[in-house]
């Protein structure tokens, strides 16, 4: 440490006082035509939160709800492969993007809108520009649910969604290791401080289970889900088992809920979309 660094400094933090320049943040605007905002995040990624989200729109839309699934993970933009879908969306009347379709989810993403060898390196202005305009700028029609397909973290795209609009409720992913557990527990303290409901914990990749003999293997650890629900005196929504058709079904565009609906990892998944139909329907 040298001379004119200044001892316990201390580092800033979301809930300190605001300095005399700070500007205040622009105000939540309703979007009542999008239904409700859930918000899928992780603390770090790897952990298949993208894969959650698409599985949790193409279920909810299954069972007959109005879905549309906003990927917001600018740096990496998965939904539209797991989904099948390629190519920019065309415009209609008003100039406004109209999105995709697929398996009667209505979707957008950057993915669609840039090389899929370019780089994202993007300020938090531009990211909250495409935040917006994902809002407001396309033909989205009436939705039950907006599934908000996040990037890993609690960076500038977390932040600037949740000042867009007014996000109802948000899932923490996470798998049973609990490094994991607790870059998780950052993610669901960040939204708890600006007051976005958690409806729970999803924990993915809980067990392999042996096709032969049926017996689970904890590849990855255990526990790491529940700690983190009990910590946050929240519920443990889902166990998802890992399955290597869920990874091919990402790669091929064929969500499992669909591709395999009787599987393990597809049952718990359906479950969890019950759930959080469930949570809404008070």
């Amino acid at each position: 440490m040298t001379e004119d660094t200044p001892r316990g400094r201390a580092l800033p933090v979301m809930d300190q006082a605001p300095t005399p320049k700070t500007v205040a943040p622009p105000t939540p605007v309703a979007f009542p035509d999008l239904g409700n905002i859930i918000a899928v995040s992780s603390g770090k990624g790897g952990v298949g939160k993208s894969t959650v989200a698409v599985n949790l729109a193409v279920a909810l839309a299954k069972d007959g709800a109005r879905v549309g699934i906003m990927d917001a993970d600018i740096y990496g933009p998965n939904v539209p492969r797991m989904l099948g879908l390629d190519g920019p969306p065309r415009l209609d009347n008003h100039d406004r993007m109209v999105p995709h379709e697929a398996f009667g989810v209505r979707v957008v993403s950057l993915g669609f809108l840039v090389p899929p060898d370019q780089p994202a390196i993007w300020r938090g202005p531009i990211i909250m520009k495409v935040i917006n305009q994902f809002l407001r700028d396309v033909a989205w029609g009436k939705l039950d649910y907006l599934i908000v397909d996040m990037p890993p973290g609690t960076g500038d795209a977390q932040l600037s969604l949740v000042q867009a609009t007014h996000v109802h409720g948000s899932l923490i992913v996470t798998t049973p290791q609990d490094v994991a557990a607790g870059d998780a527990l950052r993610g669901a303290k960040m939204f708890e401080r600006v007051g976005v409901p958690i409806i729970g914990i999803v924990e993915n990749m809980s067990y392999f289970e042996c096709p032969h003999c049926g017996k689970p293997s904890s590849l990855f650890g255990s526990g790491g889900g529940q700690k983190l629900a009990d910590s946050l005196g929240l519920p443990l929504l889902s166990q998802i088992p890992l399955y290597p058709r869920v990874l091919e079904g990402g790669d091929s565009g064929r969500p499992i809920v669909l591709a395999e609906p009787d599987s393990g990892a597809a049952k718990a998944l359906t479950q969890l979309a019950g759930l959080v139909r469930q949570s809404f329907a008070s």
